[in-house]
């Protein structure tokens, strides 16, 4: 089993190489031979369910390397493991980025370099790729092309790191021992998260998991926060004060280990209420959404240093009734005119 992990990432590793090269032919032909005939592909919002490898490349990496010509892929981690059902996954994270000189999405191009956060994540059977899920932060992009037409973050918007360890692109073996205890740390915070609804923010015992000097990193339209202070400030109370209702469970998904580095997916992972106070800007209504999000955690010792969280907000909003690409396409034609 520790012989296909080290193989699946391998292939993952290959295909990141392949992308920082970006030829359309190569990429095209890798995907289509990695992923198996009939592979379950989900991205993130507009693109939705799209048909293996192929239609993956066809609907989304294809049109993206028209409007970045020199599109490369930088991965920061690629980390695999077995879930407890034994299912083997790889989960890798980084930027998309280069000169953005053609619209895409009816994003408009800014001539400049730009990034694009990914997370994602390749679910492995007898070396083929049956089921892929990813999230772009589309968002990131429109703030760089000065078109997002949403609230301001209330953490901070920047190029988020990779890890302050450097090792998130090993290629060792996988450490049973100190994966297991890694998943462990986060299996055990998560399920601590939810006893807020019984016995509030004391009950999360945050100190317990969470390093005093650790990183949140937040998808484009949250942000990010340092310390736990600054989670609590620039996520936690603003998500528990909208969505107070809010039920995950770390069982639900898929959880895998990679040395200090823990991984979780899901499509999706929480289902929720905007009540209370509201969120992202939108009055309360009672609506209730499901919400994507697939995350990373790097455990220091026993504490959790550093998370990076990509939701896939577009899909939130639009479960909300608010059309963000048809608002920016409204905001940029207001722009244009002279």
């Amino acid at each position: 089993m520790t012989q296909n992990h080290q193989q699946n990432k391998q292939k993952i590793h290959l295909l990141s190489k392949l992308q920082y090269n970006f030829d359309a032919t190569d990429v095209r032909d890798f995907l289509t031979s990695l992923f198996a005939e009939n592979a379950k592909v989900q991205l993130c919002f507009p693109f939705e369910d799209l048909e293996g490898g192929k239609g993956l490349f066809d609907s989304a990496l294809k049109p993206l390397s028209d409007a970045i010509p020199d599109l490369e892929r930088r991965d920061t981690i690629i980390m695999s493991g077995p879930t407890d059902k034994g299912e083997e996954w790889v989960g890798c994270c980084g930027y998309y980025c280069g000169t953005f000189t053609q619209p895409w999405l009816d994003i408009p191009a800014t001539g400049h370099m730009v990034s694009m956060r990914f997370h994602e994540f390749y679910k492995f059977e007898n070396g083929k790729v049956i089921e892929f899920q990813g999230i772009w932060d589309i968002p990131e992009l429109m703030m760089q092309a000065k078109a997002w037409p949403m609230v301001p973050s209330l953490g901070r918007e920047w190029h988020v790191p990779g890890p302050a360890s450097q090792d998130g692109l090993s290629l060792t073996p996988r450490n049973p021992s100190l994966s297991e205890h890694a998943q462990q740390v986060v299996t055990d915070m998560c399920v601590a998260l939810g006893n807020y609804a019984s016995g509030g923010v004391e009950a999360m015992q945050l100190e317990k998991y969470w390093h005093p000097r650790c990183s949140w990193y937040g998808p484009s339209g949250i942000g990010t926060a340092r310390t736990i202070s600054g989670f609590r400030n620039w996520h936690q109370i603003p998500f528990l004060n909208g969505l107070p209702d809010r039920v995950g469970d770390p069982h639900a998904g898929h959880v895998f280990a990679d040395g200090n580095y823990t991984a979780f997916t899901a499509w999706p992972g929480m289902y929720m209420t905007v009540s209370g106070s509201g969120w992202l800007g939108i009055a309360p209504g009672d609506q209730k959404i499901s919400m994507r999000s697939l995350d990373f955690w790097r455990v220091e010792d026993d504490l959790i240093r550093e998370n990076w969280v990509l939701i896939d907000m577009l899909s939130v909003y639009q479960q909300l009734g608010v059309d963000v690409l048809a608002r920016m396409r409204e905001f940029n034609k207001a722009k244009s005119i002279r």
